[in-house]
């Protein structure tokens, strides 16, 4: 499975915005692009040894260049993974760019994320990838399957128990999404509808992301 390994405060840093990548350091004033942090350890600039110097607006293929990488880092996905999903959301009827966010949101690591088990979507990829998510009472390993409107997502017995899961939802305190419907103790979730752009709360422009792919 390929995915990025390398250390994520700087894909902050380079988007110049939290993109809420490693659980609860992004609402700690660790952060390095918080506002809060105004001493001289801030860097709310991009990494690198010219980082101060790409802060400037660049041209229109850049925008539209970072919105597209922005929105791959949110939900974990490599170019060719990113891109398949857009070529699949441009065959489909409707609008592109929300067809684009409802595919990405629909994938399991990220719904175990906006159910508040997990802090981060990479420690949700984790919680998958080791076989402690259950699909319909069926265990599922693969962070990119796409849930169906009826699915019930609900974490394995194991898992139930675990420390882990149980401090996330007690600090992370996430708010659900309405795409998905809330079960017992917040452990029970089933997919009540396709997510709309209206219930995407991330800060994403993605006609840029269309324009740059459209070219």
């Amino acid at each position: 499975m390929a995915r990025y390994t390398g250390p994520v405060c700087r894909l902050c840093r380079r988007e110049r915005t939290k993109l809420f990548l490693k659980g609860e350091r992004c609402i700690s004033l660790k952060c390095p692009v918080s506002e809060a942090v105004t001493d001289r350890h801030s860097r709310a600039y991009p990494p690198g040894q010219h980082g101060r110097d790409r802060m400037r607006t660049g041209s229109e293929y850049q925008m539209q260049l970072r919105e597209k990488q922005k929105a791959r880092r949110i939900y974990g996905v490599l170019e060719k993974q990113f891109r398949s999903y857009y070529r699949e959301a441009n065959r489909r009827q409707g609008i592109t760019g929300e067809l684009l966010l409802a595919m990405l949101e629909k994938r399991l690591d990220n719904v175990v994320f906006r159910t508040g088990w997990a802090a981060s979507r990479a420690q949700a990829r984790q919680l998958v990838r080791h076989g402690h998510v259950l699909v319909n009472g069926r265990r599922v390993t693969i962070p990119s399957f796409r849930v169906a409107t009826g699915n019930k997502v609900t974490p394995s017995g194991r898992a139930k128990e675990m420390i882990l899961l149980r401090r996330n939802l007690d600090v992370m305190d996430r708010q659900v999404p309405l795409w998905l419907e809330q079960g017992d103790a917040r452990l029970e979730f089933t997919v009540a509808s396709e997510p709309e752009r209206a219930q995407i709360d991330e800060d994403i422009q993605e006609q840029l992301i269309v324009e740059l792919y459209s070219k």
